[in-house]
């Protein structure tokens, strides 16, 4: 027996389009529209591209919706709208961004008086940015003919989709040539001067932020392409500027004129790491910290560490009065005084200078006796992690620095004596645990700095035990008291040992046992899992200590 299937099903669509007086707005109800768009379907491509149904679709994505609309319809037939203008169709691309009268209507947004509706936003720079790469030339060329087209995308940038705008005429625009002709104008309209200007204590917090992460993400963006370009092109003229000695200037004139505020402080130093990346954050750039001799990805421009050096007696004034903070109530009680997010970012900045090795700004870190300040916060901010992590990484750059003898030789020579002496580091290392042992004793928790006290410990064994600077670091340690002296020996063969036995191989050992009788294939493949999340663990928070856990008003505090 044989059935007869008919497989030709039509469209609703194709139905409607049957109709003389069909409208845009009964296809846009349908709900297989962008389907039948994203399909090619000739007789709806050729409908949506007339000129009345073009102006439309615009409208509808730069004009607000009525208000007594039902919120959750409100913004239904506008968000079509751009799904079709963006459906990546040639019909559509060509029509959109060869009518010059379309992009006068685009444009026309920009025109707006802030601020702009969020989501109305996000539609006009998904738009755009998708004629910036399909139709390049054309809407390049219209841009530049218009004088105030930068200066509108400022005044709108506290709408984070004005940023996505900008990134999009940086990472967007092939071939070569023409995106370092957009390059060539961007930089005489002097975007990053404008930018950095924004970042100062009178202007919005939400333009800083957004205008301090443009300017992050145009350095990483350049660099990367840098990284990949020709010998022979022509450098980054974006890049040049944010790594010249006069712009760094500028942005650190801003951050510490006039009253002092944490959002330019944060916004600003946010900007100034990004410059100090020698590599793309993330797990493999923590871990690279501990081992050695690796190679960088990017070589520190002077320039920034010359204009950074005036104004490290400024970060270190943050350190020791930051911008005033009200108490807060944390998961281990009130906290009166916060850390803040000011003086989190001036560790972080610590850090990252400390790995340049730049002998002035180490010598000028020492006069002015930063680390000792740092190890006060993290004796006295015993759960705040964030901190604790950063002030790890500055003794690691000290003691464990991957980068030339030379230049290590001349930190170790700096810091190593201060480290030990002024700072008392080893004595600290042992009242601290002995205070922590005392606490549990009483039935008290642990306290949250533990974990990264064990590896500050145990980078001190390591370097007396072998590297470049083990013959300082002895001879640093024999001139401490000869009780105290008693006391680290003690506690390095007893309770340091027996911490990272215990950190070692106790949390694996049952599951190993079970495992390696049962299935010795998956056995290797679970310890190579243990393995990398207990290094994730080491390189991002505490192991085997209380991780804080943040209230709501903390995370506005330390995470931005």
């Amino acid at each position: 027996m044989f059935w007869k299937f008919d497989l030709q099903t039509t469209s609703h669509i194709d139905q409607l389009l049957d109709r003389d007086d069909v409208t845009l707005r009964e296809l846009m109800e349908e709900d297989d529209v962008l389907q039948e768009c994203k399909a090619q379907n000739r007789r709806l491509l050729l409908f949506l591209s007339q000129d009345h149904c073009m102006q439309e679709l615009v409208t509808l994505i730069t004009t607000e919706p009525p208000a007594d609309l039902e919120e959750k319809s409100r913004f239904k037939f506008p968000n079509i709208a751009c799904e079709l203008l963006t459906s990546d169709v040639s019909i559509i691309n060509d029509k959109l961004g060869g009518e010059e009268s379309l992009l006068e209507m685009l444009y026309h947004f920009l025109e707006q008086d802030p601020p702009l509706n969020p989501l109305l936003a996000s539609f006009f720079s998904k738009t755009i940015g998708n004629l910036i790469a399909r139709k390049t030339e054309q809407v390049i060329t219209f841009l530049k003919k218009k004088e105030g087209f930068i200066g509108l995308v400022l005044k709108h940038i506290d709408a984070s989709a004005m940023m996505d705008l900008l990134l999009r005429l940086i990472s967007c625009v092939e071939p070569a040539p023409l995106r370092q002709e957009v390059l060539l104008w961007l930089n005489e309209e002097r975007l990053v001067q404008r930018l950095t200007e924004l970042i100062h204590t009178g202007k919005d917090e939400e333009r800083q932020s957004n205008a301090s992460q443009t300017l992050c993400d145009i350095i990483r963006l350049s660099r990367d392409q840098a990284n990949q370009m020709q010998e022979n092109m022509e450098a980054d003229p974006l890049l040049a500027v944010l790594e010249s000695q006069e712009s760094v200037a500028g942005l650190l004139k801003n951050m510490f004129e006039g009253e002092r505020s944490e959002a330019s402080i944060v916004n600003g130093t946010q900007v100034l790491l990004t410059l100090l990346e020698t590599r793309r954050s993330g797990l493999e750039g923590l871990m690279d910290l501990y081992s050695q001799g690796y190679e960088r990805s990017y070589t520190v421009n002077s320039s920034i560490l010359n204009a950074i050096e005036p104004h490290l007696k400024d970060f270190q004034q943050l350190l020791l009065d930051p911008p005033k903070k009200s108490a807060i109530l944390t998961t281990v009680g009130v906290l009166e005084q916060p850390l803040g997010n000011a003086r989190l970012h001036v560790a972080r900045l610590v850090a990252a200078l400390l790995q340049t090795s730049a002998p002035s700004i180490c010598q000028e870190l020492c006069n002015l006796a930063t680390m000792d300040l740092l190890l006060d916060l993290f004796f006295k901010y015993t759960w705040n992690n964030f901190l604790h992590f950063q002030v790890e990484l500055c003794v690691a750059s000290i003691l464990n620095h991957p980068s030339s003898e030379e230049q290590h030789m001349t930190l170790c020579v700096l810091f190593n004596p201060q480290l030990f002496q002024k700072c008392r580091l080893v004595q600290r290392i042992l009242d601290a645990w002995e205070e922590n042992d005392k606490i549990q004793s009483e039935g008290g928790t642990r306290r949250g700095n533990m974990g990264h006290l064990t590896r500050i410990a145990n980078m001190v064994v390591q370097n007396l035990e072998k590297g470049s600077v083990q013959a300082q670091i002895s001879e640093l340690i024999k001139e401490l008291p000869e009780d105290c002296r008693g006391r680290w020996e003690s506690f390095v063969d007893e309770t340091l040992r027996e911490t990272n036995r215990r950190n070692t191989v106790e949390l694996i050992a049952k599951y190993n046992q079970q495992m390696s009788t049962t299935c010795p294939v998956l056995f290797f493949i679970a310890t190579l899992i243990v393995v990398v999340l207990i290094s994730t663990a080491f390189n991002q928070f505490t192991l085997f200590e209380p991780i804080y856990v943040f209230t709501e008003s903390e995370c506005s505090v330390f995470v931005h």
